[in-house]
């Protein structure tokens, strides 16, 4: 696909948005990537990565192999996921500790409206894409009421949740966040990220070598479960794409009980920075909740939200129409 750079510069901005949803235990990367109109690329464009790029570019030179992988795009969108995820989502952490009834009602507007839009996809409705809806909604919304474990740091776990939080970051309505808190490995992750970086600024090479072996582990059993899942995904949406997208449609209706915004706290731990924060939580409603509800501002940043993906879905529609 021939892009501007300009083009190319709003795939990094979508990159970007991934990054910032994926750090947060939730919200799905991959709904923003679906919502913004990059979903079926994104998955393809994996699915090309393999072996095989080797033999064009030893026949046909580098350029064609790059264009075979949809090289330029796949890098567009990753600087943005690694751009975020090194600097966004700090802010999205403190808005998380001290605004989290209107951030999570930001993020239930967006879900909403991303499952009408999902849904909105579905060409043919019949008894079994309703079955795949509901049954898909029922162990969604049980994944969220999981309770996370802890875990051995050992090489081999820290590779299999690279691999499960992989496949949820790019399934929407799957939080990969919220998987690797359940296998108790959240901490392990962010406490990678924040050592990577501190000890590259600080000169601190003890601590950058530990962080970066957790990395690489982490990195090696991502890759695994993007080549795995991303073949198979690949081939659903273009053999069986309404089933498909029941299914995705379903797993966003299940996850709205995470990003709930008003919720009572049954447990806490603490995080990376030695904060305590809540773990286990349960949905109530808003005047059952503990301090200040924020009712007014809460509903109004959920339709801010579902405003987004109008007007997302808006501008895709115009683009269709131009390229027409």
């Amino acid at each position: 696909m021939q892009r501007s750079f300009f083009s190319y510069l709003t795939v990094t901005l979508k990159g970007i948005a991934m990054g910032a949803a994926d750090v947060v235990p939730g919200v799905s990367g991959g709904t923003i990537a679906f919502i913004s109109g990059i979903y079926e690329e994104l998955i393809e464009s994996i699915d090309n990565l393999n072996l095989g790029v080797f033999k064009v570019w030893k026949k046909s030179g580098f350029k064609t192999a790059w264009k075979s992988i949809n090289g330029t795009f796949l890098l567009a969108l990753f600087f943005g996921i690694a751009i975020s995820i090194l600097s966004l989502a700090k802010v999205i952490k403190w808005l998380l500790h001290n605004e989290p009834v209107l951030l999570w009602a930001f993020f239930f507007g967006l879900v909403l409206a991303s499952i009408l839009y999902i849904a909105k996809q579905i060409k043919t409705w019949s008894p079994v894409i309703f079955a795949a809806i509901a049954i898909t909604s029922i162990m969604s919304y049980f994944i969220t009421l999981a309770e996370p474990f802890a875990s051995p740091e050992s090489p081999f776990y820290l590779l299999f949740c690279g691999f499960i939080a992989i496949i949820a970051m790019i399934l929407p309505g799957v939080s990969g966040a919220f998987i690797l808190l359940i296998l108790g490995a959240y901490q392990t992750a962010i406490d990678t990220i924040n050592n990577l970086r501190d000890g590259l600024f600080t000169g601190n090479m003890e601590l950058f070598k530990d962080a970066l072996i957790n990395f690489i582990l982490l990195a090696i059993g991502a890759i695994i479960g993007l080549k795995v899942f991303s073949k198979i995904l690949n081939w659903m949406f273009k053999h069986k794409k309404n089933i498909t997208l029941a299914i995705l449609t379903g797993f966003m209706i299940g996850s709205l009980n995470k990003i709930w915004p008003w919720k009572k706290i049954l447990s806490t731990r603490l995080n990376s920075e030695g904060l305590e924060v809540p773990l286990l939580e349960k949905s109530i409603l808003p005047n059952n909740f503990e301090g200040d509800s924020k009712i007014i501002w809460a509903i109004v940043f959920m339709i801010i939200g579902f405003l987004t993906i109008l007007i997302l879905e808006r501008l895709g529609k115009g683009k269709e129409n131009k390229s027409a």
